[in-house]
């Protein structure tokens, strides 16, 4: 049986200033999970919005829909989940194709974290950013599976902003 249970977290955000930086970095990046189905894809989507005060609001879907919804591709191979990233509409970083996130193995957690810069339409631009935390298992779904995970892969694309790598990157 294929089962995987994908988590993102997205953090949405218009201002620029210290204050809502500071905000933003104490905001919690895993919750637990709802009940949940214990076969096919199952996307546990959390959204903090500045607008809304950070206030979480969740949504659940299924399938791979929901997955592709979600920026992921993921394929089956072997008893294995092969999970891409699908190219995006950020403004930046740009991605125009896809990526190899990672291949899980039965049992296996990964997370992939990522932020962006957003554009609205050219004729009226807005700006906004947000930063992903995505955690994917190939294993059954539980309300603490994400707390205290120890991750077969954890990889890090969050970038400065503004250009250039993220501060502190090794």
């Amino acid at each position: 049986m294929n089962s995987l249970v994908v988590q993102r977290i997205r953090i949405h955000w218009t201002s620029r200033d210290a204050a809502g930086a500071t905000v933003r970095g104490r905001l919690p990046l895993v919750y637990a999970l709802p009940s949940l189905r214990t076969d096919g894809i199952t996307v546990h989507e959390v959204l903090l919005d500045e607008a809304t005060g950070y206030r979480p609001a969740e949504q659940l879907r299924e399938g791979p829909a929901a997955a592709r919804d979600a920026g992921l591709w993921v394929e089956w191979r072997d008893g294995a989940a092969v999970v891409d990233r699908l190219p995006g509409n950020a403004s930046f970083p740009v991605r125009r194709v896809g990526t190899r996130l990672f291949s899980l193995a039965p049992g296996q957690l990964c997370r992939w974290r990522a932020n962006f810069r957003f554009t609205g339409c050219q004729c009226a631009a807005r700006w906004w950013y947000e930063q992903w935390t995505v955690h994917v298992a190939h294993a059954p779904a539980r309300p603490g599976l994400f707390h205290d995970a120890e991750w077969a892969r954890d990889r890090d694309d969050r970038v400065h902003l503004y250009g250039g790598p993220r501060p502190g990157r090794r």
